[in-house]
């Protein structure tokens, strides 16, 4: 096997993969590794604007920030965004391909697999080590043919597999053990260990149940990762679990959660802030009375403004703003807070035209390219700087961009501002996420005291916790020994 490899495998999606790829890129780079991240394929609809101008899974990106290096498309070369409950676009290396539903995806898995081992083998010849994140489980039987996702992609590479299984869930040895029951015997043969996640109480009471283990598969426990309450890391896919309970929270924030929400990490600035209470709304629950509502990102944007029509979002923010209350857009947030939305060449579902929320002048049209940047600039709001990176297909045009929400460092102008000054609508992701840009728009919506938040060094610290808990926690001898890292990683 490649000792310089290493594949992290779930035994359910969100047993904790993406967390434990991100504390053993930071666990290795401070050992001075030149380490990688890299997932072969992923579906997401949270993705990021990498330094080669295309996109990837967020959590990838969350990974290179714990390695040390920038987010390159070959970090995450096929990325799968759902627009139906049948259909998803297909991005290969940072572009997207082609929009398929299940089958048609499996058939192109061929080409796939071709972009999915091109770019491991240019990391393999750049870095000292690669950690690779599997997606799901690898006990999906129904997916082995053809996979590239799990061990499809193990036994391409041949690397050693770590598999993952969360405590919190219940079931974790049953987990572990069927999981292994359903692979073949050369997967079987790779799996090096079993790392536990998630964990509360005493180990004592845990250890007759790991040395059971032990016995029963042959395979060792590589250790058992605590429960990490308050990480500031941003989701591969999932809307977060926990919801703070915040005594300080003074301004209110209502967030619909569409049914193809997109980059909802735009939000994790004002879920981190202790004055802020934040609440993503979902189907059959009211909208309720807030200071801001914030329309999020959409892959499907015409359909999930249907879907806010449906569940009373229309009349809510229209309520909302004649009560004074703020309203923000972003991406297709913006786009539904104009007058109507144009899809003519059936870019997210079949082609027509929407009538928008009609609270900004302004209509957009989606077209075939998709503009994807990195961008800095400032607010019009106080010239506070600004910061985050634009993933749309939408073009806008319309009177309410003469009146833009922020000037931006390459020369464009970005979104626009009511001339009420009660509605901002922006395309950029990372919104709220530099200080000096989220403290102006708390005070704008409501806020005048805002004490000050840097979302970026949250994220650091949480990185550095995860590292911490794999010195305290894992078997760092043996997973120095898996990736041919012994001297480097010796303590």
């Amino acid at each position: 096997m490649s000792a310089r490899v290493l594949m992290v495998q779930g035994c359910t999606s969100d047993a904790g993969k993406s967390t434990l790829v991100a504390a053993l890129c930071r666990w290795l780079r401070r050992r001075g590794v030149a380490v990688a991240p890299f997932k072969p394929q992923n579906m997401a609809l949270n993705s990021a604007v990498t330094v080669d101008g295309g996109e990837i899974g967020r959590a990838q990106a969350v990974q290179a920030q714990a390695a040390g290096v920038r987010a390159h498309t070959d970090f995450n070369p096929v990325l799968l965004k759902p627009n139906s409950d049948t259909g998803a676009q297909v991005i290969v290396h940072g572009h997207a391909v082609a929009n398929m539903d299940a089958v048609g995806y499996h058939g192109y898995k061929r080409i796939a697999r071709e972009a999915v081992l091109a770019s491991h083998a240019r990391l393999v010849a750049q870095y000292d080590a690669l950690i690779v994140e599997g997606a799901g489980s690898p006990a999906e039987i129904n997916l082995r043919a053809n996979d590239i996702a799990n061990m499809g992609h193990a036994e391409a590479v041949d690397c050693p597999v770590l598999l993952i299984a969360d405590i919190d869930r219940g079931g974790v040895f049953a987990h572990l053990v069927g999981t292994l029951a359903l692979l073949s015997p050369s997967e079987r043969e790779r799996v090096a260990g079993f790392v536990i996640n998630r964990f509360r109480g005493d180990l004592a009471l845990l250890q007759p149940g790991l040395d059971w283990l032990e016995r029963e598969t042959g395979k060792p426990v590589l250790g058992v990762l605590p429960y990490l309450h308050g990480l500031q890391l941003e989701a591969e896919d999932a809307l977060p679990r926990e919801v703070a309970a915040k005594p300080r929270a003074t301004l209110r924030v209502a967030v619909p959660a569409l049914p193809r929400i997109s980059n909802h990490t735009d939000f994790d600035a004002l879920r981190a802030h202790p004055q802020v209470q934040l609440q993503f709304v979902g189907p059959g629950e009211t909208p309720p009375p807030c200071d801001l509502i914030v329309l999020p990102g959409s892959k499907s944007t015409r359909a999930d403004l249907a879907w806010l029509r449906a569940h009373g979002w229309a009349e809510a923010i229209a309520r909302h703003l004649r009560y004074g209350g703020k309203v923000i857009g972003i991406c297709g947030g913006l786009q539904m807070l104009g007058n109507a939305i144009h899809d003519p060449h059936g870019i997210e579902g079949a082609a027509g035209s929407s009538a928008g929320l009609g609270h900004l002048a302004l209509e957009t049209s989606l077209s075939p390219a998709k503009q994807l940047r990195q961008v800095r600039g400032h607010l019009a709001l106080d010239g506070a700087e600004v910061r985050g990176y634009e993933i749309h297909c939408g073009i806008s045009h319309g009177a309410a961009l003469e009146r833009p929400s922020s000037a931006l460092d390459d020369g464009r102008h970005d979104g626009a501002i009511s001339a009420d000054n009660q509605v901002l609508g922006s395309y950029l992701h990372g919104l709220f996420d530099a200080p000096p840009a989220l403290a102006a728009l708390l005070r704008w919506a409501g806020l005048r005291d805002a004490e000050p938040l840097d979302m970026d060094a949250l994220r650091e610290a949480s990185i550095e916790r995860l590292a911490d808990a794999v010195e305290n926690h894992l078997d760092t001898t043996a997973l120095a020994r898996l990736l041919g890292q012994e001297h480097a990683c010796a303590t």
